[in-house]
């Protein structure tokens, strides 16, 4: 094999390994999903988020009056959201179904009413 031959061989190579991770890198940006949510007054604003499954999910949430939390028993994410701070998360939405997301402290009486639902919907 010649050396030209073997130098045009290895730049196709390299030009379809290129070409697939530039089309990975483009599938997983189109499967992200980005959420900025607020806390206040004892809502979620906004108070429902929808997805489709596998979709990577990243929720950032600033908490306006006092310290929050975010919560969904599905997915075992709970997370703190400091009082004027903010939390940002990710998980992968793989489960089909309707969740609730609610506030998890217990110190606060209206945190307990504090829902919204989480849809992910089948690809």
């Amino acid at each position: 094999m010649s050396h030209m031959l073997r130098a045009m061989i290895t730049g196709c190579l390299l030009l379809l390994s290129v070409a697939t991770l530039t089309a990975t890198g483009q599938d997983a940006a189109r499967n992200r999903r980005d959420f900025t949510m607020v806390a206040r007054d004892h809502k979620f604003i906004p108070d429902r988020l929808e997805v489709a499954q596998d979709d990577l999910v990243r929720v950032t949430i600033t908490a306006e009056d006092q310290p929050y939390s975010f919560a969904i028993d599905a997915y075992r994410i709970v997370k703190r959201i400091p009082a004027g701070g903010t939390t940002t998360f990710e998980f992968r939405a793989d489960r089909v179904g309707t969740f609730q997301f609610y506030c998890a402290l217990t110190a606060d009486d209206a945190c307990r009413a504090m829902t919204g639902t989480l849809t992910v919907k089948a690809r």
